[in-house]
């Protein structure tokens, strides 16, 4: 059986990246995007994404955007690899 990656199970960091990894690979979703569509507050997801960027599963990119601070989230090769890895240790463990 594989193993569980605790940095991503718990559930908003399960949620984040489910979220990111949908997407092509290069492609950024912003901040307030996954705040809104995640229902955290900016708190919550910044601690959460701290956490992913030090496990080396997300790059966060700052940048102004007329004249305005931006945060752009996008998983990394090693984030989706341990998307992948987790999201089947989560099938070897259900009922066939």
């Amino acid at each position: 059986m594989n193993e569980l990656d605790s940095i991503i199970h718990q559930p908003a960091r399960l949620q984040i990246m489910s979220a990111i990894c949908q997407l092509g690979d290069g492609v950024r979703v912003d901040f307030t995007f996954l705040k809104d569509s995640l229902g955290l507050t900016d708190g919550n997801l910044g601690a959460h994404l701290a956490t992913l960027e030090a496990k080396g599963y997300i790059a966060i990119d700052k940048e102004f955007v007329a004249r305005r601070p931006k945060t752009f989230v996008a998983a990394t090769p090693a984030g989706r690899a341990a998307f992948a890895a987790h999201v089947a240790a989560l099938h070897s463990i259900l009922p066939k």
